[in-house]
């Protein structure tokens, strides 16, 4: 083989250190970790089944239990980003043929439509203006008008802002014997969110917003509803990586002996042990505090730059109880008096 020609020669790029600048992120996300997680991240990789490793799992799930306050036994990290997360959730649930309904404020709405259009599903949307969040009566007309399996629905719409109010919605949904999707990932950790209190069917959420780690593990849970609606398919998902039967059975969600199914992100299921214990310590009431107050330090001292606020009712400087529930933002998109400059700030 020695005396084949070369097709290819080594690329210039990699005979150089490597080089990533030291930049102080302000967006959604991805976050800056702080040490203890880069730390964690840098560790030595063990094996994937070791018994060190399942522990770190098992961690793991306490972790994703409390920060979502549910104590569904379907509870995991899917070894993929937010995204994965939102397909993972959608193709375990939806069946050819399957009516599902999408609330569309802003882009995941429009993301989680193209995933479960892929998969068959006869999808319907609800569609609000940008900056503006969905009411129970809106919600109402559309499983009345739509009966769906599903609903999807945005809590923290990072494109725009806005933190969707979720009492109440959970009971609407189940009334039409329909599951209720919630997507996180911007909002986990930065706004209440109490799952089974809130009777959400699925949750999902991702590591790199309020968490602070890395992105590659994006926490995930399913109610017992839920989890009947897998278990009970006519067909399989059209994922074997992402079926939760199977990922069930090495997260130890079943009870039974952990079974291999794949090689998880090691180092990556590392950092978010590290920043589900950091956000543990830290404690529920003590995060939403710290991430209400900046929202409102951030929004006052804007508006003070002659700046106006593009979502309707900003947290702390406008509270409205709309249904007996809370209507706030997560993150802001601003834009000057001229309408010229725009703004999308966690």
């Amino acid at each position: 083989m020695s005396s084949h020609k070369h097709l290819v020669a080594p690329p210039a790029p990699l005979l150089q250190p490597l080089s990533v600048p030291d930049r102080l992120l302000l967006g959604p996300g991805p976050s800056n970790p702080p040490p203890r997680i880069l730390s964690a991240g840098g560790r030595q990789i063990i094996g994937h089944v070791h018994k060190e490793m399942i522990q770190i799992m098992a961690d793991i799930k306490l972790g994703i239990q409390y920060a979502f306050q549910t104590q569904n036994p379907l509870t995991l990290a899917v070894s993929g980003t937010g995204h994965c997360a939102m397909e993972a959730a959608i193709l375990n649930i939806v069946e050819q043929g399957d009516k599902v309904l999408v609330t569309v404020n802003g882009f995941w709405g429009e993301r989680a439509t193209d995933i479960a259009k892929r998969l068959g599903a006869e999808v319907h949307q609800l569609v609000k203006a940008l900056g503006e969040y969905f009411t129970l009566e809106e919600i109402e007309k559309g499983l009345v008008q739509h009966t769906p399996v599903l609903l999807f629905i945005t809590h923290g719409e990072s494109s725009t802002g806005v933190l969707q109010p979720l009492d109440g919605l959970g009971d609407l949904c189940h009334r039409y014997n329909c599951l209720l999707l919630v997507d996180a990932v911007a909002s986990l950790g930065g706004a209440p969110l109490l799952m089974d209190q809130q009777d959400i069917d699925i949750l999902y959420s991702g590591s790199q917003k309020v968490l602070s780690a890395p992105p590659g593990a994006s926490p995930i849970s399913f109610s017992k509803r839920a989890r009947n609606k897998i278990y009970g398919r006519k067909t399989k998902p059209v994922s074997f990586y992402l079926d939760m039967e199977e990922l069930a059975k090495y997260w130890g969600c079943d009870d039974n002996l952990i079974r291999y199914h794949h090689t998880a992100p090691i180092n990556t299921f590392f950092c978010l042990r590290e920043a589900l214990a950091i956000f543990a310590e830290k404690g529920l009431e003590n995060s939403w505090k710290l991430h209400k107050e900046n929202s409102l330090y951030l929004c006052t001292g804007l508006q003070k730059l002659g700046l106006q606020l593009f979502v309707k009712e900003p947290v702390g400087l406008r509270l409205q109880l709309t249904q007996g529930f809370q209507q706030s933002t997560l993150s802001l998109c601003l834009r000057d008096t001229t309408g010229k400059i725009s703004l999308n700030i966690l």
